[in-house]
């Protein structure tokens, strides 16, 4: 008589294994496009360091050895101790580092300009150095880890981003040298905070579209409506009170569908109802105020939850990160809508607050799936 076979070659069983296989081999097309974008905003501040050179010998009257001293020290910060680096890499996982390095290139190099004299010039040389030896080993390793079966093919996309970046490097710094001198350089901070802050892009741009409502939208009743200056009062409880409420409704929405998935279509679902909140008038206008804020904050908490399962050892960072530096970055998009506001009118403040949301929906676009595991 034949053995019964064991359960774990039933059925369900079967199609759960095949299930795990084909997950584990697919690549993360996402996550390497992201880790490619980072190593070309790396590369393209490391690639810039010798068009940049002779600039810098003329505005600080430096010998040719002393340019070249230059060059040994952004060799050695990035070459000779980039295998201290790959041997943490290899010790444990730290994703926190790859936004972390490209900042600290970035920023390196951005400062060049500025620099006050040669000592230094050298330190910033040696802090952008010490990015691009941080950067290369991790995520090398995170992006060969997501790769699937096709490594080989996943790391020529990857390495792509860091050619193109060598390549461009010379003639964006050139170029913006010679616009705006030196200073210039601080122009390679944009797509180096790009880069780096993704999601806390996301968190930036709904931040400006809630801060923009709750600060112009009293203006907008008194000075541009004449409404009664104690209607601001229940304007901005029906606005922060429905975000409140719609903070819990959204958490076990975002267990279900996942918090990535969420954060995506919740964006783009409060958009009409900012709208529609300018094209009424009396009630109608509240219920579309409320709608929009219970919509728009409902993603608050659930973007914690995203950026600690993007930073799973680093949970406390993640957490300072959206809920400080990326929700009070909002007030300097508030700080423009004031200037909006002054020149143009609150109306047009108001509709470019309204409208953020599908910029954040956009950014979303580019999130690459978190290290736990979420709902499909």
């Amino acid at each position: 008589m034949a053995e019964p076979k064991p359960a774990a070659y039933g059925a369900p069983a079967a199609q759960a294994l095949v299930a795990s296989t084909t997950d584990r081999v697919r690549p993360n097309a996402k996550l390497i496009a992201l880790l490619s974008l980072g190593h070309f905003v790396v590369d393209l501040n490391q690639g810039s360091l010798p068009a940049v050179l002779p600039f810098l010998k003329s505005a600080h009257q430096l010998s040719y050895a002393s340019a070249a001293t230059i060059v040994l020290a952004a060799n050695v910060a990035s070459s000779l101790v980039q295998p201290l680096f790959g041997y943490f890499a290899d010790q444990t996982a730290r994703r926190w580092m790859l936004p972390a390095s490209v900042f600290l290139t970035g920023v390196g190099f951005a400062l060049m300009g500025l620099a006050p004299g040669y000592a230094a010039l050298l330190a910033l040389v040696i802090v952008m150095g010490l990015g691009v030896a941080a950067y290369h080993p991790e995520a090398y390793k995170t992006a060969t880890s997501v790769a699937g079966e096709r490594k080989a093919t996943a790391l020529s996309w990857f390495s792509l981003g860091g050619n193109v970046g060598v390549a461009l490097g010379p003639p964006v710094i050139t170029a913006l040298v010679a616009a705006l001198g030196l200073a210039g350089s601080l122009g390679m901070l944009a797509p180096t905070l790009v880069a780096a802050a993704l999601l806390i892009l996301v968190v930036t741009i709904r931040s400006w579209a809630s801060l923009g409502f709750t600060t112009f939208v009293p203006f907008y009743y008194i000075d541009e409506l004449g409404a009664d200056p104690r209607l601001v009062g229940p304007l901005l409880f029906v606005f922060l009170g429905a975000g409140a409420a719609g903070t819990v409704v959204a958490g076990p929405l975002a267990d279900r569908w996942g918090p990535r998935v969420f954060m995506k279509w919740v964006l783009l679902a409060a958009l009409p109802f900012g709208m529609l909140f300018l094209m009424t008038r009396g009630v109608l206008a509240f219920v579309m105020l409320g709608l929009f804020g219970a919509i728009l904050t409902s993603s608050f908490s659930v973007s914690i939850v995203l950026g600690q399962a993007y930073l799973p050892r680093n949970s406390g960072t993640a957490s300072g990160l959206i809920v400080g530096f990326a929700i009070g970055a909002g007030g300097l998009g508030v700080t423009a809508l004031g200037w909006v506001a002054d020149r143009y009118g609150l109306s047009p403040a108001l509709w470019i607050s309204a409208l953020t949301p599908l910029a954040a929906f956009a950014a979303t676009r580019f999130l690459p799936a978190p290290s736990v595991p979420e709902a499909r």
